[in-house]
């Protein structure tokens, strides 16, 4: 299903009513188009159209648009004059945000001219005789709206409720002004990598994409996620916080297979037997999974043969789209206790079965230091030499606290992190404040296990903090960043930050989804105490002030990962430095060898490094690669 700024494909409903608003006629279209077009007069219609239906005209005047649940690809379009009402569904949000936006500004910035217009061309000519798609809208078009936006408009009849500080927190996200610039549709933001990989996945292709640290994974599966219809995809990922970042849920609780333990055909068994199960499979057409490294290659398996099996469909996953994201150079699949040896996911034998394209993404976001990015690089392949070395036991002397905000330490254990925290603040003088979370019903478990944001939070003044949420880019109130308590003002804490500003921190809401696909909804201050992390929870962290023990670490790319998350050489700390911490799994760096081979053949033009760069690095990671299979 896809769309542009005039053209629409979703599920939609018309109902026709009578004056008393009794239901005269409800038309119902699974999949319909839905398009914008002028006549000669200049007057706006929409068009709604199906394969096997003749096409219905609705003048777009005088109508009221609902659009409060747009990111969840919902809106209803109220045509006054003809007393009918529009409900669109399984729209992808990225095309539903655009599409009525254009009927938004070309609405409201040119009413006046087109009714002059209309007006004298009726009486020339009389009956309208042909119809044309409208252009589309320019940056022009949109300050031209804004200016003429009055204080109620008919195109935004849905006026902000003065209950909304208090109302039901289960219920979706807010909604976005039409006229201004939306997340889900600056698309010109995505570079040139990105948008190759966004345009596979919409000409559904099974893909795989990659890449290092900082290079805009996760960001541009959010914007995949937005461009598919969300009634038929599925967004998931390997741990509850990576699943919390896509809007989604984990991989085991979509699956229901439990742990999958047990045979195949017993799990396939299961599958079958549990109803909710086996729709949530037949009804998936796009399953997104994030953090794909963390994937045990077993449960990968298993979940191919139960999606072939519930779908009663031969293809690999049943004919599902996959798209998979993430870095195998970082932190490998959990195994339980108990359990020897893991796989990852392509060591599976239908790893290759599935996987149709393969993506790198080059460009780092996350750092702008060519020197620091050209550390992690090396690092993340288990190359440590001698000027890497000391440049790193360098940071060890470095002042990086300011104002009394301190480093974050890292820790390669939870409890560690733990232990820290609440020791640091013990020591504080100065009366606790509690924040406890707003849950949805019964969820809270769920919620604690999928969001950053804690089910209960005590603060002190003097509390090192880190924000859990974006909440202005613009003045570096971003996620990571790292401020102190400075007092309470009405019951909130105000928090001075690494660059000076201050902000006062009321309740923000986090939505994940739960395994029948229902929103859950956690309302809570979006702080968290941080004198100390845990490696794994870092993953999509961006720290401006940070340091870290790697005396402790005890899985391949954990080192990777935690020096990864600096901003830059001068706001990192390493205590300890040694490179027999530092090593990548041998496994690991073959597939990512016959991975660049897969991208020549497939005639990806490589972007980021000259050619040179590159083949200098393909002899490095070779040479290593061969050092550490001598050493095993």
């Amino acid at each position: 299903m896809e769309g542009g700024d005039s053209f629409l494909s979703c599920a939609t409903t018309l109902e026709w009513t009578t004056p008393q608003g009794s239901i005269l006629k409800k038309v119902n279209y699974r999949t319909a188009s839905l398009r914008l077009i002028r006549n000669e007069f200049r007057e706006m219609y929409m068009e709604i159209s199906s394969e096997k239906n003749a096409a219905i005209r609705l003048a777009l005047k005088g109508i009221n648009v609902f659009k409060k649940f747009m990111a969840e690809g919902k809106a209803s379009v109220k045509f006054q004059e003809a007393r009918c009402t529009l409900f669109i569904s399984n729209a992808p949000p990225t095309n539903l945000v655009s599409f009525l936006r254009t009927i938004f500004v070309k609405m409201t910035g040119d009413k006046e001219a087109s009714s002059k217009q209309s007006m004298r061309a009726k009486l020339l000519c009389g009956k309208a005789q042909s119809f044309e798609e409208i252009s589309p809208i320019t940056v022009a078009d949109i300050h031209n709206a804004k200016s003429k936006i009055p204080k109620s408009t008919t195109t935004t009849p849905s006026p902000p409720s003065k209950k909304r500080k208090h109302d039901d927190p289960t219920r979706g996200p807010a909604p976005k002004k039409l006229y201004s610039p939306s997340p889900l549709t600056t698309i010109s933001s995505l570079n040139p990598e990105q948008q190759r990989v966004l345009e596979a996945c919409l000409g559904g292709k099974n893909v795989f994409f990659t890449g290092s640290a900082g290079t805009g994974k996760s960001f541009l599966l959010k914007r995949i996620v937005a461009a598919l219809p969300p009634d038929v995809t599925i967004a998931t990922a390997s741990t509850g916080v990576a699943a919390c970042h896509v809007g989604g849920t984990t991989l085991h609780a979509f699956a229901g297979i439990g742990d999958g333990s047990g045979s195949i055909e017993h799990l396939c068994e299961k599958a079958m037997k549990l109803p909710l199960v086996a729709q949530k499979w037949r009804k998936c057409k796009h399953l997104i999974i994030d953090e794909i490294s963390m994937v045990d290659g077993a449960f990968f398996e298993k979940l191919e043969a139960v999606a072939r099996h519930v779908r009663r469909n031969d293809k690999p996953f049943g004919g599902i789209q996959l798209i998979l994201c993430g870095d195998f150079l970082q932190l490998p699949p959990v195994v339980e206790k108990g359990q020897t040896g893991k796989r990852f996911c392509f060591q599976t034998a239908c790893w290759d079965k599935c996987i149709q394209l393969c993506y790198e993404l080059k460009q780092v976001h996350r750092q702008k230091d060519q020197e620091f990015i050209s550390i992690l690089n090396s690092i993340r392949i288990g190359r440590v030499t001698k000027e890497i070395s000391d440049r790193l036991i360098g940071t060890a002397r470095q002042k990086i606290e300011s104002d009394g905000i301190l480093a974050t330490r890292l820790c390669s254990h939870t409890n560690d992190s733990k232990m820290i925290n609440n020791s640091k603040l013990q020591d504080l003088e100065g009366e606790e404040k509690v924040f406890t979370s707003q849950d949805s019903d019964n969820a809270s478990k769920t919620l604690d296990m999928q969001t950053i944001a804690p089910s209960k939070l005590v603060l002190k003044t003097g509390a090192q903090v880190m924000l859990l949420k974006n909440i202005n880019v613009n003045s570096g109130l971003v996620n990571g960043a790292r401020g102190v308590v400075v007092r309470f003002e009405e019951g909130y804490p105000v928090v001075r930050f690494k660059n000076k500003k201050e902000y006062t921190a009321r309740s923000e809401r986090w939505y994940v989804k739960n395994a029948s696909g229902s929103l859950l909804c956690r309302r809570q201050v979006p702080l968290n105490l941080a004198w100390a992390f845990s490696i794994h929870k870092s993953q999509g962290l961006t720290l401006d002030c940070v340091e870290m023990s790697l005396s402790k670490i005890f899985e391949a790319g954990q080192a990777y990962v935690a020096l990864s998350r600096a901003q830059s050489l001068n706001t990192l700390r390493v205590l300890d430095f040694d490179s027999r911490h530092v090593w990548a799994d041998t496994s690991v760096l073959e597939f990512y060898q016959k991975f660049r081979r897969r991208l020549q053949q497939m005639e990806v033009v490589p972007l980021g490094r000259p050619l040179a760069d590159k083949t200098n690095k393909k002899l490095k990671l070779r040479e290593i690669l061969e050092k550490q299979m001598r050493r095993k």
